[in-house]
C-alpha cells in the first residue's frame, strides 16, 4: 500500500464522520486542556513564588539560632538553645568574605498617630537593612549607624503605613506610638509590595535593640548575612559556624543559604506542578476510552470495507496500520485542539483575574500532545487488532 493511499484512507474515513471525529477528538481536547490549564498554573506559581524569594539576591544567608540536625544520642543539658545576639551578629562580620551581617527581630504591634490606630508588623533592624533586603527609602533616611545597644527611638514607616496614618501629609519629625512606646519617624520605604502572602509596604522599622525590649525577647530572631558573591559559600558558611562557635562554645545555629532554600522552594513547587498536571492527565484517560469506543464501532459497520481491502491484496499489516492510522490522527487532531483551547484559557485568566500567576510551559505541551497521541495509539490497538484479524470472505459476507 503507497503512503498516498495510506493517508487517503485514514482522513477519509474521519472526514465522511465528521460529527463521530469531532466528538471523539473533542475527548481529548478536553483532557489536553485541561492538562494546559492545570499546568499553567501551577508553573505559573512557581516561577512567581520563586521570583518573589530571589528579589533579596542570591548571595544571602540566614542564621538563626538553634541546630536543625540529628544527634546519635541525647545531648542532654547542651541541647538547650543560647539566644542569638546584637553582638553575635556584630561578630559574624569578621568571617571570611562577609560584607555585612544584619541583625533582627519582629513582632506585632499596635502603632498610633494621633487618633489613628492599626496593627502591623514591627521589625527590628539593624542599619544594613537596606543592602541585604534590597530596599530603599523614598523620603528621609533609614535607621542610622549607632551604637545598637543605645539607639535612639527613630522609626521608618513602609509606604501602606504611612498611607494610613498620614495620608498626604509628610511625617517626617513627627511622632508615632509602637507598643506605648514614643518614636520620631526619620523615613518612609519605597512600595516593596508582597512576598509570600507577606505585605512589606504595612510595616513599621525600629532599632533591633529597641524591638528585643518592646517584645521582651532574650535574643533576636537571627541574622542576614551578605557575602561576596564571587566567595565559595562553603567557606562562608564554614566562617560563620566558626565565629559563632567561638563564642558560644559549641555549635548551636543554623544556617540556610539563598542556593538552599531556592532550591527546596523549586524541588517543591516542581513537585506540585507535576502533580497538578497528572490530576489533569486522568482526563485523557476518558478521552482514550472515547477513542477505544469509537474506533469499536467503526470497525464493526466497516467490516465489508476491510473484506473488500482484503479481497483486492491487503495483508492483514497494512489493515492493522490502517486503523491505527486513524485513532492516532484522531487523537493528535484532538491533542493540537486542547493545546490550543488550554493556552488561550489560561492566557484569559491572567488578563481577568488581576494578580494570577500563569506560564505555560511549551516543553510540557509538546509532551502532552505525545502523550495525547500514544492514548489515541493504545486506545487504537483492540479495534486495529480485531480489524487485522478478519478473514476476507466472512467480512464481504457479512454485508
Amino acid at each position: 500500500m503507497l503512503a498516498a493511499d495510506f493517508v487517503r484512507l485514514t482522513s477519509g474515513s474521519l472526514r465522511s464522520h465528521r460529527l463521530r471525529t469531532t466528538l471523539a477528538a473533542l475527548c481529548i481536547a478536553v483532557g489536553i486542556a485541561a492538562v494546559i490549564l492545570l499546568t499553567s498554573l501551577g508553573q505559573g506559581l512557581r516561577d512567581f513564588v520563586l521570583s518573589e524569594f530571589s528579589q533579596f539576591g542570591t548571595n544571602l544567608i540566614i542564621v538563626t539560632p538553634g541546630r536543625v540536625a540529628t544527634a546519635g544520642a541525647s545531648i542532654g543539658v547542651f541541647g538547650s538553645v543560647r539566644p542569638l545576639t546584637i553582638e553575635d551578629a556584630a561578630a559574624a562580620r569578621r568571617a571570611p568574605h562577609v560584607l555585612v551581617a544584619n541583625p533582627t527581630t519582629d513582632g506585632n504591634a499596635e502603632i498610633a498617630a494621633g487618633s489613628r490606630r492599626r496593627r502591623v508588623t514591627v521589625y527590628g533592624m539593624g542599619p544594613d537593612w537596606l543592602t541585604v533586603g534590597r530596599m530603599s527609602v523614598r523620603i528621609g533616611s533609614f535607621l542610622p549607624r549607632e551604637d545598637l545597644r543605645r539607639p535612639r527611638p527613630f522609626a521608618v514607616l513602609g509606604s501602606k503605613v504611612k498611607e494610613e496614618l498620614f495620608g498626604s501629609g509628610n511625617p517626617l519629625g513627627r511622632y508615632i506610638t509602637v507598643g506605648g512606646r514614643r518614636f520620631q519617624v526619620i523615613g518612609v520605604m519605597e512600595s516593596k509590595g508582597q512576598m509570600l502572602g507577606m505585605d512589606l509596604d504595612d510595616t513599621v522599622y525600629i532599632p533591633v535593640s529597641l524591638a528585643l525590649e518592646l517584645f521582651n525577647r532574650p535574643g533576636l530572631t537571627g541574622f542576614h548575612v551578605n557575602y561576596d558573591p564571587e566567595a565559595p559559600v562553603e567557606e562562608v558558611v564554614e566562617g560563620l559556624r566558626e565565629v559563632i562557635r567561638s563564642r558560644h562554645g559549641r555549635d548551636d545555629i543554623t544556617i540556610v543559604t539563598q542556593q538552599q532554600m531556592i532550591e527546596v522552594l523549586g524541588s517543591v513547587l516542581g513537585v506540585l506542578t507535576f502533580a497538578v498536571g497528572a490530576l489533569g492527565s486522568i482526563s485523557l484517560l476518558v478521552g482514550g476510552v472515547g477513542i477505544l469506543t469509537i474506533m469499536t464501532i467503526a470497525v464493526s459497520e466497516r467490516t465489508s470495507e476491510i473484506g473488500l481491502l482484503r479481497a483486492l491484496g491487503a495483508s492483514r499489516e497494512q489493515i492493522l496500520y490502517v486503523f491505527l492510522g486513524e485513532a492516532t490522527m484522531l487523537a493528535a487532531l484532538g491533542g493540537a485542539a486542547g493545546l490550543v483551547l488550554g493556552a488561550s484559557i489560561a492566557r484569559l485568566l491572567a488578563v481577568f483575574v488581576d494578580g494570577l500567576p500563569v506560564s505555560t510551559p511549551w516543553w510540557f505541551a509538546l509532551l502532552a500532545e505525545g502523550i495525547a497521541i500514544a492514548t489515541g495509539l493504545i486506545a487504537g490497538v483492540a479495534p486495529a487488532m480485531r480489524a487485522a484479524r478478519m478473514e476476507p470472505v466472512e467480512a464481504l459476507r457479512a454485508e
